[in-house]
């Protein structure tokens, strides 16, 4: 089961990059064409008038999508931004309590999250909704695509919930203490 999940992560990790280079030649796309218009303007010709269209559009789905598929993975490697000044003051059991108690909150948050999302990318398909820009795009695969997300940070909480439970802290505290230590060395 480790095993699956951490595959799973990963595998969420690398799609989220995908829509990041998916963003960027995108606009480097857009970028060349403005640049070859410009110099075609300059040396007395036509533009060609190259354009992406619904840049804008597309590259805000594919950032969304792209923020909640890094989730996951970014909790389990301790990505994460945390404020770790109280817990540093608390003794082990009051820690262990509160990490419980940050994590479980967490977690239904983000549950509830991924039903809402899941639930509006179900409408969406139900319903055919699609965009009103540039592009006509079908709502219900970039929000389904979101729902994937907040469903595998979802299933990480989970994780960690788990094992903060049965082995006293959570996976990624191991990872913050050895990159403390090693801005110390």
């Amino acid at each position: 089961m480790r095993r699956f999940l951490d595959r799973l992560y990963l595998t969420a990790g690398w799609l989220s990059a995908a829509c990041f280079m998916s963003i960027a030649l995108m606009v480097t796309a857009q970028l060349i064409g403005r640049i070859v218009d410009s110099t075609m303007r300059l040396l007395g010709m036509v533009p060609y008038g190259f354009l992406v269209e619904g840049l804008a559009e597309i590259a805000g789905y594919l950032l969304a999508t792209a923020s909640l598929l890094a989730l996951g993975l970014a909790l389990k490697s301790a990505s994460h931004i945390r404020i770790t000044i109280l817990l540093g003051l608390l003794s082990p059991r009051p820690r262990w309590y509160f990490e419980l108690f940050a994590i479980g909150v967490s977690t239904a948050f983000a549950a509830f999250m991924t039903l809402r999302m899941g639930l509006l990318a179900y409408d969406s398909w139900v319903y055919n909704e699609v965009s009103f820009g540039l592009v006509p795009v079908k709502l219900a695969y970039p929000q389904a695509a979101m729902a994937f997300g907040l469903l595998v940070f979802t299933i990480s909480l989970i994780d960690e919930l788990v094992i903060t439970f049965t082995t006293g802290k959570p996976s990624f505290v191991a990872t913050e203490d050895a990159l403390t230590l090693g801005k110390e060395g």
